[in-house]
């Protein structure tokens, strides 16, 4: 199945997940590769990002096998969200594209993508060396956060229709309902994977490898993901996977991010018209529409 648009090429991309990272992007990838009428490439391109100046045959690569295949293309690179040339760049090469945002809370979120790079050995020190201020080595942890700062960059470049949101709250308490949000959005029939659906997005209890031994697997990684999964794979990995001891984020750090992103959050849940102070309180709710109702997010 594919659906073309004029000035589209044939490899161009339908559809595109474009953040945030650390918001069940991942999850929403593998509901989508499953869908027998749709092809997403992993890992991600981060073509518009990180990896423009390689060039449109770079990009090209990703899609190209697949082309005659009847398949919608589609890809998921979570960074585009946050990046300050993406959505224009974007909006260049594939201005029909339907896009697709996952927020989650920016407290929760920044956490989640400090232990990410924590775990890789990327940064080293406690969260507050990375959560206090945006002058740090490693800014993005606030201000991919921003949301709304971020969504008005993309709303200058696509209709609000050709934007979907949805929460990280969706995807635990709604999951099917949110894939079947995703297939409208995007033009095909929903097929839901209960089994995955099961994985808890972003499982804050997963083991991971020791950093040695993922730093030697590392080249080989396109060549491992079609194995995770099988049976033998992960009980092989299972005998050298450990939990990771994660520097603790501070009740008062906490409530310093949470002001920090006070007025942000509610500008985000003006744009999406859903109550969003859940994120802000110190016992989260659940996150409802101005009806006092869950359902997912087209922008305002």
């Amino acid at each position: 199945m594919t659906q073309a648009y004029p000035g589209q090429a044939d490899w161009h991309p339908s559809f595109i997940i474009i953040g945030a990272v650390k918001a069940a992007t991942t999850w929403a990838l593998e509901q989508l590769q499953v869908n027998p009428a749709l092809y997403m490439p992993d890992p991600e391109p981060h073509y518009f990002s990180s990896e423009f100046e390689r060039g449109e045959d770079f990009y090209r690569a990703y899609f190209e096998a697949h082309v005659g295949s009847g398949r919608m293309l589609g890809e998921k690179s979570a960074d585009y969200l946050a990046h300050p040339d993406a959505a224009q760049r974007i909006a260049k090469m594939l201005p029909h594209a339907r896009l697709v945002v996952q927020f989650r809370n920016p407290v929760e979120r920044a956490y989640s993508d400090y232990k990410m790079l924590y775990r890789r050995g990327t940064v080293k020190e406690g969260p507050e060396a990375y959560l206090t201020s945006l002058d740090n080595p490693q800014p993005r942890f606030l201000n991919d956060g921003l949301y709304a700062q971020h969504l008005r960059r993309w709303l200058d470049h696509f209709p609000s229709e050709q934007i979907h949101a949805f929460l990280y709250d969706d995807v635990k308490a709604q999951p099917k309902e949110t894939v079947e949000a995703i297939s409208r959005h995007i033009g095909v029939d929903p097929v839901f994977d209960a089994n995955q659906a099961r994985k808890k997005a972003n499982n804050a209890s997963e083991r991971f490898l020791p950093l040695p031994v993922r730093k030697i697997l590392a080249p080989l990684k396109s060549t491992i993901a079609p194995l995770r999964g099988h049976p033998i794979f992960e009980s092989t990995r299972g005998l050298f996977a450990r939990e990771i001891a994660y520097p603790p984020l501070s009740p008062q750090l906490r409530l310093r991010l949470r002001d920090f992103y006070a007025e942000d959050v509610e500008q985000l849940g003006k744009l999406l018209g859903r109550d969003l102070s859940g994120w802000l309180n110190d016992k989260p709710r659940d996150v409802q529409n101005s009806h006092g109702e869950r359902e997912h997010s087209k922008v305002a």
